[in-house]
C-alpha cells in the first residue's frame, strides 16, 4: 500500500475461529487505507493474522488454555 500505516483508520471487530467443536472470539484490528488504489477493503496486520491462525492450530490440538490468551472459548453443543 502507498501511504502508511499511520494514515489508515482502524475498526476494532472480532473474528470468530471455528475448530473442532469449539469457537474462539479473537479481537482483531481491521485496517482501512485512506488511499487505497486497488479498493480492496480492508485488512489485517501480520500479528492479527498470525493470531488467528495460533488459535486455529490450538483449537486443533485442543489446547484450550493457549487458544484462551487471545479470546474467549465457547464449546458446540448440538442441541436438535
Amino acid at each position: 500500500m502507498s501511504s502508511s500505516q499511520s494514515d489508515a483508520r482502524t475498526e476494532q471487530v472480532i473474528r470468530l475461529v471455528e475448530e473442532g467443536g469449539y469457537i474462539a472470539k479473537v479481537p482483531v484490528t481491521l485496517i482501512y487505507e485512506t488511499d487505497d488504489p486497488t479498493n480492496l477493503g480492508p485488512y489485517l496486520s501480520a500479528e492479527d493474522v498470525f493470531k488467528l491462525d495460533e488459535v486455529r492450530s490450538a483449537l486443533k490440538r485442543r489446547d484450550i488454555p493457549a487458544a484462551a490468551r487471545h479470546g474467549e472459548i465457547f464449546e458446540l453443543t448440538k442441541v436438535a
